[in-house]
């Protein structure tokens, strides 16, 4: 690592699978751990019809081959110390358009510049790790979305020398990877005890407790607003919450209440999701805000300009 400007040196990664996703294979060929793909291919048989990354069947995978792993919620001032102290992070960012969430290797960050380095996939011309510089303050700002949460792989003698702001809370962010896994296979009863037993054991924790509200609220329980309350209490950046509200109230027809929430989680991120836009575009229209309701469904083509359904929406803006 070079002290000057806090960089760590990563191997170059292009192998992945649903269940190897890439920043945990990055992180740990980085401790000289490779991984059998064999195996994540072998796991990956099970969710046949899931496209994205499962985060948990990867960090099991290390640790079935010797690496220890922690999640914790964290700050900027912290990741920059592990990224001093040698290990590369990972952490989970908002995702782009249509993807809620993605997986980030930070391999360091520059002070003078005030950024935060990614790890980035491929390499330069002469085969060299390249990062992408983010500025340190919209990076902090994403990374609050999701609670700033944070996945520490390492070999076990270095991982247990180290102390974090939020060690004890391993365990019940841990149950939060675990019943994402569970309610992926489609396990809804396992998914909703981890949650139960992430928040019994940690009440204030924001992610398991819009992740449970999220399930109650894809049963169609109303016990899901308290839960929902609770967690952007906690974190009132959570754009998922705030959205997750809207929704709610979107699917009881109390159209000036999803209004509300939905704005909230535009205002967080006006970028992150376009569907949010063509929802709020619905109820406008049902409360005669027209003008508003048009906006709205340009901004859904904007951020999602390969929509499906962009001749039905332009249509619809048309006559509105």
């Amino acid at each position: 690592m070079e002290e000057e400007d806090h960089q760590l040196l990563l191997p170059l990664v292009e192998d992945e699978n649903i269940c190897l996703p890439l920043p945990i294979n990055v992180v740990s060929r980085y401790w000289n751990v490779e991984l059998p793909m064999a195996e994540a291919i072998d796991s990956a048989k099970k969710y046949s019809d899931f496209n994205g990354s499962i985060i948990i069947e990867g960090i099991e995978l290390a640790e079935r081959h010797g690496l220890s792993c922690k999640i914790v919620h964290s700050s900027l001032n912290e990741l920059k110390k592990i990224i001093d102290s040698g290990i590369p992070p990972i952490v989970i960012l908002p995702g782009i358009p249509e993807i809620t969430q993605h997986a980030s290797v930070i391999t360091g960050y520059n002070e003078d510049e005030k950024t935060i380095l990614h790890y980035i996939q491929k390499g330069n011309q002469e085969g060299e790790q390249q990062e992408g510089a983010i500025p340190q303050e919209i990076f902090d700002r994403e990374w609050s979305e999701e609670g700033k949460l944070m996945i520490i792989i390492s070999p076990p003698d270095i991982l247990s020398k180290i102390t974090l702001e939020n060690d004890s809370k391993n365990k019940s962010n841990r149950l939060c990877f675990d019943s994402e896994k569970q309610n992926i296979l489609q396990n809804y009863s396992e998914a909703l005890s981890s949650l139960k037993q992430s928040i019994e054991l940690d009440p204030n924790n924001s992610t398991a407790l819009h992740l449970y509200a999220t399930m109650l609220n894809q049963q169609k329980s109303p016990d899901c607003v308290s839960f929902y309350e609770q967690s952007f209490k906690i974190n009132s950046r959570s754009y998922l919450t705030f959205n997750g509200l809207g929704n709610f109230y979107l699917k009881t027809n109390e159209f000036e209440k999803a209004e509300n929430f939905y704005s909230k989680a535009i205002e967080i991120n006006p970028k992150r999701s376009a569907k949010i836009y063509k929802n709020r575009a619905y109820l406008r229209e049902k409360l005669n805000k027209n003008s508003d309701a048009k906006e709205d469904l340009k901004s859904y083509l904007k951020y999602f300009p390969k929509a499906p359904d962009r001749g039905i929406i332009e249509q619809a803006i048309r006559e509105i």
